[in-house]
């Protein structure tokens, strides 16, 4: 990154990684049963499309405190998910593979927004 030049929402990893979580989510949720496109499948993309939403609003945010804010409830998002992916797992809707791989997906990015929010509470996020 260019010296004096601000960080944008983009550049954080937790939202690029946030986006690769939407993308996966709907290519999955593709292969759902019909009967769940406005049940399971539309509150799971809901969900995964609220992640990286709330992380590009709350950088842009004027305090560290608001974004703070705005990473709880990407963290939020993230918990819904999680929960929405495990009952399509029980519902027989996701093979192992997937669901191993987009468990960890989200586990990853969770401690990736957990971490971000102890650092907006304890100081200012430095850019390189």
């Amino acid at each position: 990154m260019e010296k004096g030049k601000s960080m944008g929402f983009k550049d954080l990893v937790a939202w690029q990684k946030g986006m690769r979580l939407v993308e996966a989510i709907y290519k999955i949720t593709r292969e759902f049963p019909h009967e769940e496109l406005y049940g399971l499948t539309s509150q799971m993309r809901r969900s995964a499309v609220s992640i990286p939403s709330n992380i590009a609003e709350g950088q842009l945010r004027k305090s560290k405190n608001e974004f703070a804010q705005f990473i709880s409830i990407a963290l939020g998002s993230c918990a819904e998910l999680s929960t929405q992916f495990d009952l399509s797992k029980r519902l027989g809707y996701l093979d192992e593979m997937n669901f191993l791989r987009i468990a960890e997906d989200i586990n990853e990015l969770m401690k990736i927004l957990h971490g971000l929010r102890k650092k907006l509470s304890t100081n200012t996020i430095t850019t390189n």
